[in-house]
Parts: C-alpha cells; sequence; structure tokens
C-alpha cells in the first residue's frame, strides 16, 4: 500500500495523498484515512480512499489496489458481515442496516434507523436479563431444594414471566416491518365507470391506467407506489366488478380483483352505498356529473376530473396509513424477528402454565434461544449469505 500511497499513515488522521500506479504515475489526489483494529467499524485493520467519483479515476485506482499481493475486490455485504462476525453488530442491527439501505421515504428511514442503531438489540438484551434472572432463581429451586430457604420460587417469579410475556404480546401486535416496505395498501374499488382509474391517476399522480368511458377498460390489476409524507403507499386500481360477465379475460380481471381487495389494507369503494367489503370506505366519486349515483354516508366526495375533495382524501389516507404503520423512529420486526419473538412468547406461556420445575426450566431455555436468534447468536451460514447479499458492493 506504501507504494500506491507514497507515505505511511498516522492511525485516524485524515491524510492528503497521491495515489500512484505501478509505474509511479499519478492516478488522482486523495485524502487517506487508515483505521487499525479493533476500533473501527469492522473490527479488522482498515483504510479509506476517498478520491474524486469520476469512473475512470475509480477504474484506475481499483487497477492499482488489484495488483497489491492479498487484496480483493470485497463481495456484496462483506464488509457488514465482517462487522456482524466480529462482534461489532449484531444480526438485528445488521438486518436494520439492510432496510435502511432499501429505504424510499422517510417512514422507512426513520424506523430503519432505530434497528440498524440496536433499539431493537437493546430491548432484547433487556428481556434477556429479565430471563437469566428467572432462571437462575428456578436453577436455586432445582439445586437446593432441600434447604429452608430456597424450597419455594420467589413470589414474584410468575409476576416476571407474565411482565415478560405481556411486554413480548405488545412488540408482536407491532406494524410489521414488510408492510412498512412494501407501503401501506389502498385497493380502488368498484363497479365499470365508477371512476376508479382516473382517481388511481390522481392519486398516483400519473397517467397510470387508461382511463375511458369503455366498461371493462382495466382488465387487471395495475399497481403503483408513491409516499405522501414520507409515508409509503402502494395503490392499486382494479378491474370493474359485476355479475353478467361473458368475456373470459374480463372474469380472470375481476377474480384478481377480488383477491385484491382480500389483501388490501383499505379499499376506496365507488359503488353502490353499502355493497363494498367490510371496512371500506365510501367514496362519492364524479361529483362534477349530475348523473353521479349519489351517497348518503360517504366519508369522501370527490371528482378526480376537478380536483374536487381530492386533497382531503389524500390527507386521510396518510393519517388512517399512520396509524397502520410503525410510528416514526419506531423500529418494525421483519419475518424472521417476529417467528422468533412468537417462539419466546409461546414457551413462556406453556412455562406459566407447568408445575414441574424442570418443564418450567425448559420452557425458559427455548425461550432464550429465541433471544440468542434475534441477535444472531445462533444461526446459520444459509440465512447470513441471504442477509448480506442483500447489499450493494463495498457495503
Amino acid at each position: 500500500m506504501c507504494a500506491l500511497l507514497g507515505k505511511t499513515l498516522e492511525p485516524r488522521h485524515a491524510t492528503s495523498a497521491t495515489l500512484r500506479d505501478g509505474a509511479g504515475a499519478v492516478i488522482d489526489r486523495a485524502l487517506a484515512l487508515w483505521l487499525p483494529a479493533p476500533h473501527n467499524a469492522t473490527g479488522e485493520d482498515t483504510l479509506e480512499l476517498h478520491c474524486h467519483g469520476g469512473r475512470a479515476v475509480v477504474g484506475a485506482v481499483e487497477a492499482a489496489l488489484a495488483l497489491v499481493p492479498g487484496l480483493r475486490a470485497a463481495t456484496p455485504g462483506e464488509f457488514t458481515r465482517r462487522s456482524f462476525v466480529n462482534g461489532k453488530i449484531d444480526l438485528a442491527q445488521a438486518e436494520g442496516l439492510a432496510d435502511l439501505l432499501a429505504a424510499e421515504t422517510e417512514l422507512q428511514r426513520q424506523s430503519a434507523i432505530a434497528m440498524a442503531g440496536g433499539a431493537f438489540s437493546r430491548q432484547v438484551e433487556h428481556w434477556r436479563n429479565m430471563l437469566l434472572h428467572q432462571s437462575a432463581a428456578l436453577e436455586a429451586v432445582l439445586d437446593f431444594g432441600d434447604e429452608d430457604d430456597v424450597t419455594l420460587l420467589p413470589a414474584d417469579f410468575e409476576i416476571g414471566l407474565a411482565t415478560l410475556e405481556t411486554e413480548l404480546a405488545q412488540w408482536l401486535a407491532r406494524p410489521r416491518a414488510e408492510q412498512l416496505r412494501e407501503g401501506y395498501r389502498v385497493v380502488v374499488a368498484g363497479p365499470p365507470n365508477a371512476g376508479k382509474s382516473t382517481l388511481f391517476n390522481v392519486l398516483v399522480e400519473a397517467e397510470a391506467a387508461i382511463a375511458t368511458p369503455i366498461p371493462g377498460t382495466t382488465r387487471d390489476v395495475l399497481t403503483r407506489p408513491i409516499a405522501y409524507s414520507g409515508v409509503p403507499f402502494l395503490f392499486a386500481d382494479t378491474a370493474g366488478l359485476h355479475d353478467c360477465v361473458d368475456d373470459e379475460v374480463e372474469a380472470i380481471g375481476i377474480e384478481r380483483a377480488l383477491d385484491a381487495l382480500d389483501r388490501a389494507d383499505l379499499v376506496l369503494w365507488l359503488g353502490p352505498e353499502g355493497a363494498g367489503p367490510a371496512g371500506a370506505w365510501e367514496v362519492a366519486a364524479q361529483i362534477d356529473r349530475s348523473d353521479a349515483p349519489a351517497k348518503k354516508l360517504a366519508r369522501h366526495r370527490i371528482s378526480a376530473k376537478t380536483g374536487a375533495g381530492i386533497a382531503a382524501l389524500r390527507g386521510d389516507l396518510i393519517a388512517a396509513a399512520r396509524a397502520a404503520l410503525s410510528g416514526p423512529g419506531d423500529a418494525a420486526l421483519n419475518e424472521r424477528q417476529h417467528m422468533h419473538l412468537r417462539h419466546a412468547k409461546r414457551a413462556l406461556s406453556a412455562a406459566k402454565h407447568e408445575h414441574d420445575p424442570l418443564l418450567i426450566a425448559e420452557a425458559l431455555r427455548v425461550a432464550r434461544l429465541s433471544f440468542d436468534a434475534l441477535l444472531g447468536r445462533t444461526t446459520t451460514e444459509d440465512m447470513l449469505d441471504t442477509l448480506f447479499g442483500r447489499f450493494c458492493i463495498g457495503k
């Protein structure tokens, strides 16, 4: 590396350096930062080169580095994986960092920052310490059961387990990371010519769907992601719903529309009042038309053509999504984390209903293993390969 830099570097001090290739020709003027182990992000010796970002410069630097014996390009996520292996971060923090790299909205960013910053990891450590305290009290009974002062479990033993189980239940009830990542799913539905595609285009702020007076124009479910005020949404336009279907393609479109309704977080119903799915918002659309169907209890009265009522509808959607998704700065659990937390809660519930101290101890051990798995203390190479494969080269 000295041949490339032409000088030795003082640890943890940014130094101006002239980068040269193997023939001594100047590549670039850069900043070099030498970060020796173990006090850095990866726990290993690290050299950072802050060069100019042009492709030619970066390519020349990479070519010069490739000539250094023992040096190779990093694989996707390798630096973060080394941080995990060397104990600089745990698995939950690594997953948060992966979500941060993929974040496209402010709400996603804030949730990922909380997870990557260790908010959930600290909570898991707290639960694990609580469980260890309970386990220690139980082991005292198992080991010294003949002694008068420890023959019974502490009076607060069951209370401690119940408190821990309640906290786990509260976290399990939180909105999921997958929903935050995909967006709050809103489906626009109703019969043909109800104004669905026109409203969909207004909501996604693009001419994404073909909107015509011809019934049956929309044949499939069309989705578009968008963010309002930092909140992610996934809007879906659907085929017009009606019973008299002679066209096979249209019938398939209606079937897919019904499936979309089942998977929706919210349905905007533009059809006859009361005919929509349970929980749908009644929307009186096309209020600019004199022949538009009337609705007595419409939540919103709008005209996608003139824009009337659209701002109020959008504000209402933002409020509903914020209530359904994780709050700003709250860590949201992914499927893996949710599964292990669910297993821990199930084990605690089993422990509460056992009378044999040995069976209680086994249930607490299972819960403790679930907490360890949450932080990556017991994991598999295949799972790690999948996680760190999501990262970009050099991260």
